[in-house]
C-alpha cells in the first residue's frame, strides 16, 4: 500500500513551496526528488490514485518527494501578474530550500534525482551553483530534457520557434505572467520571468545566468555529475530530439551519462512522446524498468560509482 501526502515548505513573503511525498507506510528506503519542467507541475509524476512514476518507485520501497516549484501545483500563492521571480530564484533558493526540507524531514539527503523537460536543466544547474551536493547523488534520471533545441522538425517550429519564442512574449506582456493553463500549453503557468529565461536558453544561447552572469557550462565542465540517464520518445519531435538531449549532455560535463531512446522500433511497447513517456500505461514495463536498473547500478557509491 503506497500513501501520500502534501508538505509545505515556507519561504519568503509567505510563500509557500509544495512536496508531494509518495511513499509506503513506515518506509526507510532511499530518498527521491522530483522536478517537473516548464508550464507544468509535479503531477507528470502522480496521480492522487497512485498511478505514475513516483508511486510506481515508491511500490519498489523508495521515499519519494515531488517538488512545484513557487507558484505551480499545490505551491502558494499562484503566479500571477506581482510574480517577480524566475528561474534563478528557483536554482539558488526554491530547490536548495526543498532539499533542506527533505533532509530535515527524513534525516537523509535525496540520493536519486529525477527530472522531466526543463526539470532537467535545473537540476544540472544547481548542480553547477552547488558542488558539494553532487556527493549526496547516486544517480539522476532525467525524461526528455535538454536546454538548447537543435532541431528543425515542423513541430518544433510551431511550439518552439513560433508560440514559445514569439506568441509567448505577447501574452506574458499583456497579462503579466504567462497564462499558459489558460491557453491549452500545458498544466500550470509560468512567471514573466521564468519564461523569459527559459526561452532565452532554449535558444542556442549561452547557458548564463541573466541575474548575475553565473557561467553554467563553463562550472559544469570542470565537476563531474552524477551517472545521468537520459530517456527520450521517438514521438517527441518538437521538445527532446536526440540531438537536443546530446548536446545538453556535451554541455553537461563529464561523468556517466547514457542516452536511451523508446518506442516499438526500440523494442518498446509504445511510441513514447514528450508527456505520455511519464504517464502512458506501458511505461511501467519500458522506462520506469529501465529507471530502476539505472538505480541499483549506482546504489553502493555515489556520483563516483562505476
Amino acid at each position: 500500500m503506497v500513501e501520500q501526502k502534501s508538505l509545505l515548505v515556507d519561504i519568503e513573503d509567505g510563500h509557500k513551496l509544495h512536496l508531494r511525498y509518495i511513499a509506503k507506510p513506515g518506509s526507510i528506503g532511499p530518498v527521491v526528488f522530483f522536478m517537473h519542467g516548464a508550464v507544468e507541475n509535479g503531477k507528470i509524476f502522480y496521480t492522487e490514485s497512485n498511478k505514475g512514476l513516483a508511486p510506481f518507485l515508491a511500490e519498489h520501497g523508495y521515499r519519494c518527494f515531488v517538488g512545484d516549484l513557487r507558484g505551480r501545483g499545490g505551491s502558494t500563492p499562484k503566479i500571477d501578474s506581482e510574480a517577480t521571480y524566475g528561474q534563478t530564484e528557483s536554482i539558488l533558493y526554491e530547490i536548495p530550500e526543498m532539499l533542506n526540507f527533505i533532509e530535515q524531514y527524513t534525516g537523509s539527503r535525496a540520493q536519486y534525482w529525477v527530472g522531466h523537460s526543463w526539470g532537467g536543466v535545473l537540476m544540472n544547474s544547481v548542480f553547477a551553483r552547488f558542488p558539494s551536493e553532487i556527493q549526496h547523488v547516486k544517480a539522476c534520471v532525467y525524461f526528455g530534457s535538454k536546454r538548447s533545441l537543435y532541431n528543425n522538425h515542423p513541430s518544433k517550429l510551431l511550439k518552439a520557434n513560433l508560440l514559445w519564442f514569439n506568441v509567448a512574449h505577447y501574452y506574458s506582456k499583456k497579462y503579466g505572467y504567462l497564462p499558459a493553463k489558460k491557453l491549452g500549453w500545458g498544466s500550470d503557468d509560468e512567471s514573466l520571468k521564468s519564461h523569459a529565461q527559459s526561452a532565452d536558453w532554449a535558444q542556442k544561447n549561452p547557458w548564463i545566468d541573466s541575474d548575475d552572469g553565473f557561467d553554467y557550462s563553463s562550472v559544469l565542465q570542470h565537476i563531474m555529475l552524477p551517472p545521468t540517464l537520459h530517456i527520450a520518445g521517438v514521438k517527441d519531435k518538437a521538445l527532446a530530439q536526440p540531438i537536443d538531449i546530446k548536446a545538453f549532455i556535451s554541455e553537461s560535463g563529464n561523468g556517466i551519462q547514457e542516452l536511451k531512446i523508446y518506442g516499438k522500433t526500440h523494442g518498446h511497447q509504445h511510441n513514447y512522446g514528450h508527456i505520455d513517456m511519464l504517464t502512458h500505461k506501458h511505461a511501467r514495463d519500458d522506462q520506469f524498468k529501465d529507471l530502476l536498473a539505472w538505480f541499483d547500478r549506482f546504489a553502493v557509491g555515489g556520483a563516483s560509482s562505476q
